[in-house]
C-alpha cells in the first residue's frame, strides 16, 4: 500500500510544478527544483527518488489542480457546446491574465518533450488526450440531434477536437494576442458544430455556438 503523501510532499510538488511547467524538463535542473522547492537535495531523493519522479508527481498535481477545475465542467451531465465553449474561455482568459506569451499546457508541452522517449509519461499523456476526447465526444453526441452521430463518430470527432485544443495550447506559448486566441477557439467550435448532423442525418451546414469571450471571468 502506498504510503499517504505528507504535506511537505504536497508543497514540495505545488512549488516545482511552476518551474517544470515554464521551463521544461529538460531545462530544469536539480538545484533549480531546490531553489523553486525551499527542500534540500536529499529531501527531493528522498521523497521522489529524482528528478523524473518529482516530475511525474507534478503531471498528476497539475492534472487534478488545473485540468479538472477547466474541463470538469465537460464531463458534468447535460454538458453542451456552450460548455465546451466555457471550457476554452477559461483558459484563454487563465493565460491573458498571467500575461501572454504563455505556458500553454504542461501535458500539451510533455507531449512533445518527453512522451516519444518515455512509456510512462506517454501513458500519461495519452491519458490526458483521451479524457479531453472522451468528454467532448459525450457532449457532441449528446448535441447530435435524434441521436444522427454513432458512437464511432463521435469518438472520431472527439479526438480531432482534443487535437486541435492542445495545439491551441501550444499556440498560446508564442503569440500575445488573446483574440488570436478566441479566434481559434472559435473556429474549433465550429468545426465541431458542422459535424453534427441534423434530424434527417445530414451534416449541419452552420450551428451557432456562443463565442468563448462570453465566459471569461
Amino acid at each position: 500500500m502506498p504510503r499517504p503523501r505528507s504535506q511537505t510532499h504536497e508543497r514540495m510538488v505545488a512549488r516545482a510544478l511552476p518551474r517544470f511547467w515554464r521551463h521544461g524538463y529538460g531545462a530544469t535542473s536539480i538545484d533549480d527544483l531546490v531553489r523553486a522547492t525551499g527542500a534540500s537535495r536529499h529531501a527531493l531523493y528522498q521523497e521522489f527518488g529524482d528528478k523524473r519522479g518529482l516530475f511525474l508527481a507534478c503531471l498528476d498535481h497539475y492534472r487534478d489542480a488545473v485540468v479538472t477545475p477547466a474541463f470538469g465542467q465537460v464531463e458534468q451531465p447535460g454538458a453542451d457546446l456552450e460548455a465546451i465553449a466555457a471550457f476554452l474561455e477559461y483558459q484563454i482568459a487563465r493565460s491573458e491574465r498571467a500575461g501572454l506569451p504563455g505556458l500553454g499546457c504542461l501535458f500539451a508541452n510533455t507531449m512533445t518533450e518527453l512522451a516519444p522517449h518515455d512509456p510512462e509519461i506517454a501513458a500519461r499523456v495519452r491519458a490526458h488526450n483521451r479524457r479531453l476526447a472522451t468528454g467532448f465526444a459525450r457532449v457532441l453526441r449528446r448535441e447530435a440531434l435524434g441521436g444522427g452521430l454513432s458512437r464511432r463518430a463521435s469518438e472520431q470527432l472527439g479526438e480531432a477536437l482534443a487535437a486541435g485544443v492542445q495545439g491551441l495550447w501550444s499556440v498560446s506559448r508564442v503569440t500575445a494576442d488573446a483574440q488570436t486566441l478566441r479566434q481559434h477557439a472559435a473556429a474549433l467550435l465550429q468545426f465541431a458544430a458542422s459535424g453534427l448532423p441534423d434530424r434527417d442525418g445530414a451534416p449541419r451546414r452552420r450551428r451557432s455556438v456562443t463565442s468563448p469571450r462570453r465566459f471569461s471571468g
